[in-house]
């Protein structure tokens, strides 16, 4: 009996020793990358979705190309947002595998519809957008 409480002791022990990164990563990694992604891209919320931006971004918005730093890709963003107030995003389609992953969604905004595709890629703690294009439908 002493020898099954100690393995236990030691068990739990292991378990909340952790560093706290690893406890961190554990609990806060989302099931699906884009769902947090969308949840901003639907509110046109440019500072919340700019947090998913890589540090250099290629933004093709409506045909206009950029390779552009996280600020600046924020700021486009807020821009696209601001002429075009989202009113509903729907993912429609996704793939990939870790480290890189797409995803292929439908934007209603400012009256107009439009298709967004998303490359992210995927590190062991959380994904990065590398890639947004904005084109209408």
């Amino acid at each position: 009996m002493k020898r099954i409480a100690l393995l236990s002791a030691i068990i739990l022990t292991g378990l909340l020793s952790r560093p706290a990164a690893a406890q961190n990563f554990l609990v806060e990694q989302p099931a699906d990358v884009f769902a947090p992604i969308s949840k901003y891209i639907q509110t046109g919320d440019s500072d919340k979705l700019s947090a998913w931006f890589a540090d250099n971004i290629e933004l093709d918005i409506l045909g206009a190309v950029n390779n552009s730093t996280r600020n600046q890709a924020r700021r486009i963003m807020k821009t696209f947002f601001g002429n075009y107030t989202p009113k509903q995003f729907n993912i429609i389609h996704k793939s990939g595998k870790a480290p890189m992953k797409y995803a292929v969604g439908t934007l209603d905004a400012g009256g107009e519809k439009f298709r967004i595709i998303l490359y992210v890629k995927t590190n062991e703690s959380r994904g990065y957008i590398q890639h947004l294009k904005v084109e209408r439908e």
